[in-house]
């Protein structure tokens, strides 16, 4: 049988990983506000290209990632994501620095991930979760934001509001989140209020 040739990971790796992290701090630095990411990648399917680029960009030996079921179960995934980053994958969702979800309706409780601690609160769980689009429905308010601003993304939990709710409640604790579709990044940090639109 022959053996899978792995996806390639970065054609320059120092400029395309710098550039998808300065899109992943400007998304959580202005919450809500899609912030273009352009990549080649091909990661194997479902992982989609700009979150494979996010993973790439913030996940190195010394930060353990979590896949969810999507992604789990699909061998090429775990093989690319190893060998582009060197991040260990964990099963257990608190021990992981980042996680990556495919299917956002399905996504674990935030709880379940690590909330970080009052001398830590830098040692919390970032979720990069993939969305199909970038719509509206919701309202958003807290630092970063002038006033209030309308964001939306598909698919997401149909509690999400509530558990984002949740999630502001535990600030400075939390997690924070990074929505990647198509052809775009968006933060919702634990800072952030959400309402429904």
């Amino acid at each position: 049988m022959p053996a899978t040739l792995l996806a390639n990971g970065f054609d320059d790796p120092v400029f395309d990983s710098q550039a998808a992290f300065r899109t992943a701090m400007w998304a959580l630095a202005r919450p809500g506000r899609v912030e273009p990411i352009i990549t080649a990648l091909t990661p194997p399917a479902p992982l989609n290209p700009e979150a494979a680029a996010l993973v790439l960009a913030l996940c190195d030996y010394e930060t353990p990632l979590w896949l969810d079921a999507a992604l789990a179960r699909v061998p090429e995934v775990g093989d690319f994501l190893r060998f582009h980053t060197g991040a260990p994958i964990v099963t257990d969702a608190r021990e992981a620095r980042f996680a990556l979800i495919a299917e956002p309706a399905d996504m674990p409780d935030f709880s379940d991930f690590a909330q970080g601690s009052p001398e830590y609160p830098d040692a919390s769980a970032t979720l990069i979760v993939q969305v199909e689009a970038f719509t509206g429905g919701l309202v958003l308010e807290g630092p970063g934001i002038k006033g209030r601003a309308a964001f939306g993304a598909t698919p997401l939990p149909a509690d999400i509001v509530a558990r984002l709710a949740e999630n502001r409640a535990l600030f400075p604790l939390g997690v924070d989140l990074l929505l990647a579709g198509p052809g775009g990044v968006a933060g919702l940090p634990r800072s952030v209020t959400v309402k429904e639109g």
